[in-house]
């Protein structure tokens, strides 16, 4: 029992649960309406399309990369999908907008993981680079403009529910997405690849010391290349919901959230500068953000100090990454000494 609780106390999970904690306190003192079922629901809604996004920049972000391009790429890839199925009138399922989308990412993914995997640069300046190649693109080759109206499949997905919940003092009632079942898939399969299969051992060497995984037999190229391949195929099909969630395509509308996204996955424990992390303080780490950003308006907080809490969650995320950092370097002089 002794060893269970020294682990938990020193775990980053932990800490984070108990913010979350007290965070839901507060609004729910002040606003009683926190703990009601329709606003749970909305929390769960309010997680599917950041919690996608997540998933992929955790897992880039353990094997000491980053990647800022997910927007863009999503961005890109339903447009180009959406657009193409609208002129040519489809009205089958969504077995096709899926499928394209998927594959569209994939290609995506697989342009950044050409540099990341060939290149001595560092990622952050690589997707920075692709992230305006997939804008420019977008705005440029394709002419994106709003697409108010959907093809009748990917509308039908995005109203589809599995349940609706009812506030009884206010009345308000809230629908929990089918896509929420889709997020739970995606972290499950990322959960077991990077727990039980080889390549999530080589993506956690690879962020540890790139130089030992060489040594220990680990195709570090191989890696790389298909790690931001899976990346481009989950932000694919995040921008696949939220457009089919909102009932129309604004080529826009997923730009600018990689500042969210990473803020939520370094506050759950993975180090920014990779070899640590766990899907648990990610979807911890994405809750307390939907928290800051949909729950504080029950209190009555303004829209400028919920940014202003944001960059705090920030700032506080970064400096335990640094504190991670400082500790493991302190470590390895330990054991080296």
């Amino acid at each position: 029992m002794k060893p269970f609780l020294q682990k938990l106390l020193r775990s980053n999970e932990f800490y984070l649960l108990l913010v979350i904690l007290v965070v839901a306190a507060v609004i729910e003192v002040r606003s009683g309406q926190f703990f009601t079922a329709n606003n749970i629901v909305n929390l769960a809604n309010a997680m599917v399309v950041p919690g996608l996004f997540a998933v992929g920049t955790y897992m880039v972000l353990v094997s000491g990369g980053i990647d800022v391009s997910f927007p863009a790429l999503a961005s890109l890839a339903v447009y180009a999908v959406t657009s193409a199925l609208v002129d040519n009138s489809w009205a089958g399922g969504l077995w096709l907008p899926f499928l394209l989308v998927v594959a569209l990412g994939a290609i995506l993914g697989a342009f950044n993981g050409a540099f990341a995997a060939r290149l001595a640069v560092p990622t952050l300046i690589i997707t920075l680079g692709t992230a305006n190649v997939f804008k420019g693109i977008m705005q440029g080759a394709l002419g994106s403009v709003q697409i108010p109206t959907l093809p009748p499949s990917m509308a039908e997905f995005g109203r589809a529910n599995l349940f609706v919940a009812t506030n009884p003092t206010s009345g308000l009632t809230s629908s929990m997405p089918v896509s929420f079942l889709l997020l739970v898939a995606v972290v499950a399969v990322a959960f077991f690849v990077m727990r039980y299969t080889m390549f999530g051992r080589g993506v956690y060497a690879i962020g540890g010391d790139e130089v030992s995984a060489v040594r220990a037999g680990f195709k570090v190229r191989r890696i790389k290349f298909w790690l931001y391949v899976m990346a481009g195929v989950i932000a694919a099909i995040a921008g696949l919901v939220r457009t089919s969630m909102m009932g129309q395509m604004h080529p826009t509308n997923l730009l600018g959230m990689e500042i969210m996204v990473i803020a939520a996955v370094v506050l759950g424990g993975t180090a920014i500068t990779g070899g640590t992390g766990s899907l648990t303080g990610v979807m911890l780490g994405t809750l307390l953000i939907v928290m800051v950003q949909n729950s504080m308006i029950l209190i009555g907080v303004p829209t400028y100090w919920q940014r202003v809490a944001l960059g705090v969650l920030i700032i506080v995320g970064t400096g335990i990454s640094a504190v991670q950092l400082t500790r493991r370097r302190k470590r390895n002089r330990i054991v080296a000494a």
